[in-house]
This record gives structure tokens, C-alpha cells and sequence, in this order.
């Protein structure tokens, strides 16, 4: 089994906070428009340098957005896309895989309103992904830049 580094999307490998706010019902900060995707400094040759040493590479991001109505999951998927072309363009690794929660307890969207393993900080999506790739959770490391990734 694999060590991974688990890595939150938004404000972590890609700046979110800071630019124009998409339309409502999207809030600030919610990045829904693939063509804004910018990798914050240091990111591609960090991430390499993780890559390098042998873990596994996995994204991991709550997408309450679209329980909110404010993109679909094409918009994510898209926004997904994004980053690992940017980071392909800037030299950076390949990513393992990506996993988001759509779900929001609070949302408009009633197929995705509602609590969900996969909602950070609840760990359904590390475990999903220990499942799919053969990861050793317990080598394993995340980054995030706020208290509810870990």
C-alpha cells in the first residue's frame, strides 16, 4: 500500500478567496468557471517534489455549490479539469485522483441536500479513495487551509 497527501482544492492549490464572485446562488469564493483556475505559488513544484518521494497525489473538496444550485457537476468536473491542466502546463505531476462532495445539509437541490459521509471534515472520501487506489491511510497526510478539511 501507497502513502497518499490528500489536498484540499480551494485556497490550497488553487486560489478561490480574492476573485470576482461568481452569480448567486454561488457564493464568494465558490469557483465555478474553469477559466479562472490559477495555481497559487509554489504548488506544481511542491507538488512534484510530494510525487517524487512517493505519495499518491488525491484531491479532496467539498462542492456545496452545487447542492446550492450555483453549478453542476459538469461545472466542477470542468473546474477539476482545470487544475490538472494548469498544473500540467506549469510542469507539475500528474494528480491520482479527485474526489468532491456535492452535498450541502443546506441546499436548493434537493438530490444533493443533505448530510454526506463524503462531507468534509467526515472522512468518506479518504476512505473511498484508500478503497480505490490501495492507500495506507495511516502514512498518509492532508492539507487544507481551513480547520473543517482535517
Amino acid at each position: 500500500m501507497r502513502p497518499a497527501v490528500f489536498l484540499d482544492r480551494d485556497d490550497t492549490l488553487i486560489e478561490c478567496n480574492g476573485l470576482p464572485a461568481p452569480p448567486p446562488p454561488a457564493r464568494p469564493g465558490d469557483l465555478v468557471d474553469p477559466a479562472q483556475v490559477r495555481l497559487l505559488p509554489g504548488v506544481a513544484p511542491a507538488l512534484s517534489r510530494l510525487a517524487h518521494a512517493g505519495f499518491a497525489l488525491v484531491v479532496v473538496s467539498n462542492q456545496g455549490v452545487v447542492a446550492r444550485g450555483g453549478a453542476d457537476v459538469r461545472r466542477v468536473e470542468a473546474v477539476n479539469d482545470a487544475l490538472r491542466e494548469r498544473l500540467r502546463d506549469e510542469g507539475g505531476p500528474a494528480i491520482d485522483a479527485v474526489y468532491f462532495c456535492p452535498f450541502h445539509p443546506q441546499g436548493a437541490v434537493p438530490e444533493f441536500t443533505r448530510e454526506h459521509p463524503w462531507r468534509k471534515p467526515s472522512g468518506g472520501m479518504l476512505l473511498a479513495a484508500a478503497e480505490d487506489l490501495g492507500l495506507d491511510l495511516a502514512a498518509s497526510w492532508l492539507i487544507g487551509d481551513a480547520q473543517r478539511d482535517v
